[in-house]
């Protein structure tokens, strides 16, 4: 029996166990739900052992377990490749915005309905599917790779032990690449692989002037005015192209390749389209000189978030207030570190601040760092060779904008990253009546079967 043929064979036991697995509410960010991520950490370790993975641990962390699992390979000399995901999921509010119960997961027009059906449990278990049929297929008792999984409990909620999760058991999980299934493709019928994720760090300013409101009649224009100087300051944060101002923000962005940027550019993206999902914006808008994929994918930002000060209330009061303050975020990518942003904020407010105002920098955090895995690596060749042979055509790259844990995999692990995905921006991820695409499902699983061997060949 061939690959493909398995899966389709496999696929009702595959889709009742991983609804039995989406049916546990497992919601990182509630505390009242901790025992069931615990549930959801303890069902999947029972399913991996019933499968035949014969190492199979519950991590535990100062907060939530992660599941650890490892199938060795039988050449000792084979490389050895960690996969990472979650088990936790996003909370289910609003409710009343459900057509169907968040954690009673539904089939219906060949879709899987339900909380965690694509991010991430989903997206987790078709590897299972998709190692079970490489040794049905081959008659092998062992795949030929080393496998390691790794799930984590506390994604939804920052991944706030993961690195330290990491640093602890390193020697467990090294390893010569990490495949990472919990991003997107760009269509049902145009298969991609993401190269990257965004990093981010965020900053908040507040701006200090008189010690109390004045009256603007009696002080108005013969005072610094906090609000005043944090709209200059803030309308300084971009030049006339669009491009941060921030002294050495660029210096270490890793350029966009002209061969990633003509792939990028072959993506059948329809930007009137994209507007309306983007709130009904009426314009797109960025750094000049890039398309808005290339913005949304590879280049950096800053963007304010909010800003208050003085009287918001009903009806008039002339005042000068005494402070403003503003949040901002930076969206960084390869080759920028977070800890280098904030000290240049940090420096460009300094030197933008006018006499008479004192300017207070509050940093929420250490940031996330962006993670990048170039189109020409091994690693993703190989993978592209897997997702083609599944998907029975050509694979493009894209990108993503958001950030995660990433980072510190490629990091502490020092190993390159890989994304093999099969979500859809469509999936209502961390929305009401998330879904998953079931053909998709087992596309993922009959990639992934393909994938150890084409990363046994790469690798050595």
């Amino acid at each position: 029996m061939d690959v493909a043929t398995y899966i389709q064979a496999g696929r009702d036991r595959f889709i009742a166990d991983l609804k039995e697995w989406l049916a546990i509410p497992s919601i990182s960010g509630d505390p009242a739900r901790a025992g069931d991520v615990r549930r959801s950490a303890d069902w999947l370790a029972a399913s991996l052992r019933d499968q035949g993975f014969p190492t199979v641990e519950i991590w535990e962390t100062p907060g939530l377990p992660a599941v650890f699992a490892e199938w060795p390979a039988a050449d000792p000399a084979a490389p050895t490749v960690v996969v990472y995901g979650h088990h936790d999921v996003q909370p289910v509010e609003p409710l009343d915005e459900w057509d169907t119960e968040p954690f009673a997961p539904v089939e219906k027009d060949g879709r899987l309905i339900g909380r965690g059906t694509s991010d991430d449990k989903g997206q987790v278990f078709f590897h299972t599917l998709g190692i079970r049929a490489l040794l049905a297929a081959s008659g092998a008792t062992a795949p030929p790779v080393t496998i390691r999984l790794l799930i984590e409990g506390e994604e939804e909620s920052g991944s706030v032990h993961f690195a330290e999760l990491l640093r602890t058991h390193r020697d467990r999980l090294a390893c010569d690449a990490v495949v990472i299934s919990d991003t997107t493709m760009w269509a049902a019928d145009v298969p991609s692989m993401c190269t990257g994720m965004r990093g981010l760090t965020e900053v908040e300013v507040t701006l200090r002037g008189p010690a109390s409101d004045l009256h603007s009649g009696s002080f108005g224009g013969a005072v610094p005015n906090p609000l005043h100087a944090m709209a200059a300051l803030l309308a300084a944060l971009h030049d006339a192209d669009g491009r941060v101002t921030l002294p050495g923000f660029y210096d270490d962005v890793v350029p966009l390749t002209d061969e990633e940027r003509e792939l990028f550019a072959r993506l059948p993206f329809d930007e009137a389209a994209w507007l309306r999902t983007a709130g009904d914006s009426r314009a797109a808008y960025g750094e000049r000189g890039y398309t808005t994929l290339e913005r949304v994918w590879a280049r950096p930002t800053a963007e304010i978030n909010g800003m208050w000060g003085g009287h918001t209330g009903p009806g008039g009061k002339t005042i000068v207030p005494r402070e403003a303050h503003a949040k901002i975020s930076f969206r960084l990518v390869a080759g920028q570190d977070p800890g280098k942003v904030q000290l240049a904020f940090r420096t460009w407010v300094d030197d933008h601040t006018p006499p008479g105002i004192v300017a207070d920098i509050h940093v929420p955090g250490g940031g996330v760092r962006p993670c990048f895995s170039p189109i020409d690596s091994a690693g993703v060749r190989a993978a592209r060779r897997a997702m083609e042979r599944a998907f029975g055509g050509e694979v493009l790259f894209t990108r993503e904008g958001g950030s995660g844990p990433e980072a510190d995999l490629a990091d502490i692990l020092e190993a390159p990253l890989i994304f093999v995905a099969v979500g859809l921006d469509g999936d209502r991820i961390h929305a009401p009546n998330e879904k998953v695409e079931i053909p998709l499902l087992l596309k993922g699983a009959e990639t992934s079967a393909y994938l150890w061997e084409e990363l046994a060949a790469a690798l050595r």
